[in-house]
């Protein structure tokens, strides 16, 4: 069946506290993909962020943010009052997130929230106890970075770094208050989610999200399971992840990761991945995993070198993961991030998963008209179209600064006359692919330019920043859109499109929220080697 999907994270919603969230705006714009005729809701990972704001370098594979969790929520079951939080200035522009703003505030004001939780109440027990395969040492971890002021786990004092049990049993004592408090921010978000996600799968709207490859060294994850990942015996990650120099980046891009010791993962039966995307095939719908071509083959760079320069390729596991995930997990809903340097071998490994990969079409216009990347050259349905990705330029702003001949390109191809015709006539061409799926990015059905871009990769400062106004999501814009949907066979069945009754509504958030109340655990099994 052919869909169409828009990408925006949460972190761009509408809100009057300098950061999308969980609550009304969401829903207004889960309304709003109804009535355009969009069937599906991309976002980026939905994990608590660090230093540099990145939803792809963060301290957990399983928490969630605590910036998006909704105020007003809170207040309706009597947590907080309007004066905890309506004079509270959350920022100057309302196009972009001030995360330093967000940090100092928002954790203050779920603090008050906090200060009223009832820890006897039931759901709270019950999720609990679905979640202690990942949320007490989470919420340990995060209780002991405040208390180290943020530093990375690497510089706590040894028995805590190297996870001493008498050291850990008093971390516990000593910051049992904190730790709560952690714990019940990951109820909140949990509860809230599962309360949206149910909301836009009645309303014929599923979640497509987003997995990266690798984790952050300063995770909870890696100070938890050091065995899973290639480390000395001090814990310092002996190479990083990266990639190797290519025409875009002289030097390479050096993202620092510490890299997974894939013989340990296979001799336990890739147990800790397959909870990974267990955990987030409970989250989302459809899980998009970053960097596929990681999984076929690697680059890995000595760790302390300050370029990608020095490296090498070693193999990754292969369809052996894959084919463990689906022996445990069954047929799941993924979408494979095929983009970059892409050899025969992860071709081949794309075609044996039969997870559907990913065309670009900003990458189509190279002057070359067997681009893989061009609709005539797709070799199958089961891709997904995209105008760009969060790491790609705006359509508005790439026409400004694409090379002279890419527009050129661009505009013999769609026959257009003038450079400003092109964002509309490449949406017209990803929306008209035989792709199964096509996506764009919100900002391009907005026609923002460069200060609408999400992400630009291996810079810091400025990114993830990007949001929307109330007033974008109009009646004038949903019919433009529906119309494309209808023009290119992407609407959805009649039925799908129909509101749902707020007693549906009801039941399914609550149905949503005890499935995310009740994700159970993998049992971990040791293979011989």
């Amino acid at each position: 069946m052919r869909k169409s999907g828009i990408l925006m994270h949460i972190s761009s919603l509408p809100s009057e506290f300098g950061i999308g969230k969980l609550g009304d705006s969401a829903y207004m714009f889960a309304n709003f993909l109804r009535d355009c005729g969009v069937q599906v809701w991309q976002i980026l990972p939905l994990s608590p962020t660090s230093y540099g704001d990145s939803p792809y370098q963060s301290f957990s594979v399983h928490a969630g943010n605590p910036y998006f969790i909704d105020f007003q929520r809170l207040e309706k079951q009597g947590y907080l009052a309007p004066p905890d939080y309506e004079d509270i200035v959350w920022g100057e522009d309302p196009r972009r997130v001030d995360y330093a703003r967000i940090y100092n505030y928002c954790f203050h004001v779920l603090r008050t929230a906090f200060s009223r939780f009832r820890k006897e109440d039931k759901a709270y027990l019950e999720f609990c106890e679905a979640q202690k395969y990942w949320l007490p040492d989470y919420a340990l971890f995060m209780a002991l970075k405040d208390a180290h002021d943020g530093k990375p786990w690497y510089q706590w004092e040894k028995p805590l770094a190297m996870r001493e049990p008498k050291a850990l049993e008093k971390a516990k004592e000593t910051y049992a208050e904190q730790i709560s408090f952690y714990t019940v921010l990951q109820f909140w978000f949990y509860q809230q989610w599962g309360q949206l996600k149910a909301y836009c799968n009645q309303n014929g709207i599923s979640i497509v999200g987003d997995i990266p490859i690798y984790v952050a060294y300063d995770s909870v994850d890696v100070w938890v399971n050091p065995e899973l990942f290639l480390l000395d015996k001090t814990r310092t990650p002996i190479d990083v992840a990266g990639c190797p120099p290519d025409v875009f980046s002289p030097t390479g891009q050096l993202w620092g990761n510490p890299l997974y010791d894939w013989k340990y993962h296979q001799k336990t039966g890739f147990a800790w991945w397959i909870q990974r995307l267990k955990s987030a095939s409970t989250l989302y719908n459809t899980v998009r995993i970053d960097h596929f071509r990681g999984f076929e083959s690697f680059y890995a760079i000595p760790y302390g070198k300050k370029t990608a320069e020095v490296g090498e390729w070693r193999k990754g596991p292969g369809m052996a993961l894959f084919q463990a995930v689906k022996e445990a997990l069954g047929d799941l809903s993924i979408i494979a991030e095929d983009l970059g340097f892409v050899t025969p071998e992860v071709r081949k490994l794309l075609e044996d998963s039969g997870y559907p990969g990913m065309k670009v079409l900003q990458f189509a216009f190279d002057d070359d008209p067997k681009s893989t990347y061009l609709p005539q050259n797709y070799t199958t349905t089961n891709c997904v179209a995209y105008t760009g990705t969060h790491d790609n330029m705006t359509l508005r702003g790439w026409i400004h600064g694409s090379p002279a001949k890419t527009i050129a390109f661009a505009k013999r191809y769609l026959h257009c006359r003038s450079a400003n015709d092109l964002p509309a006539a490449i949406l017209r061409l990803t929306w008209s692919s035989t792709a199964n799926l096509a996506v764009a990015q919100m900002q391009d059905f907005l026609d923002a330019g460069p200060e609408g871009r999400m992400n630009t990769p291996s810079t810091t400062g400025g990114n993830w920043q990007y949001r929307t106004l109330t007033s974008d999501f109009n009646p004038r814009l949903a019919k433009r859109i529906y119309q494309l949907n209808e023009l290119f066979n992407r609407l959805p069945e009649e039925s799908l499109q129909k509101p749902v009754s707020k007693k549906r509504q009801k039941a399914a958030a609550k149905a949503a929220a005890k499935a995310a109340a009740g994700t159970k655990p993998m049992e971990k099994k040791e293979k011989k080697s």
